[in-house]
């Protein structure tokens, strides 16, 4: 895929210039980092996964017996 270029304001100076790599389909489930393996639902969630360094699908936000959630939607 070829490099993504961006001009800030009027001039034709190149500002940023950036390559995407990996997957190019688009999709989230195309990513590396991320696991469908187990089927998509209407209202799943991505939730990370320590133990495998991906995001697996799901539909608890919490694994396992202990359901603590803090969301910290931090400082505006």
């Amino acid at each position: 895929m070829p490099d993504i270029k961006v001009r800030v304001g009027q001039q034709n100076t190149v500002k940023v210039v950036s390559s995407i790599a990996g997957d190019s389909s688009g999709t989230i489930s195309g990513l590396s980092d991320v696991d469908v393996s187990a089927g998509l639902l209407d209202g799943m969630v991505l939730v990370y996964n320590l133990s495998t360094n991906k995001w697996v699908a799901t539909l608890d936000l919490t694994p396992g017996t202990t359901q603590n959630l803090d969301i910290n939607g931090g400082s505006f």
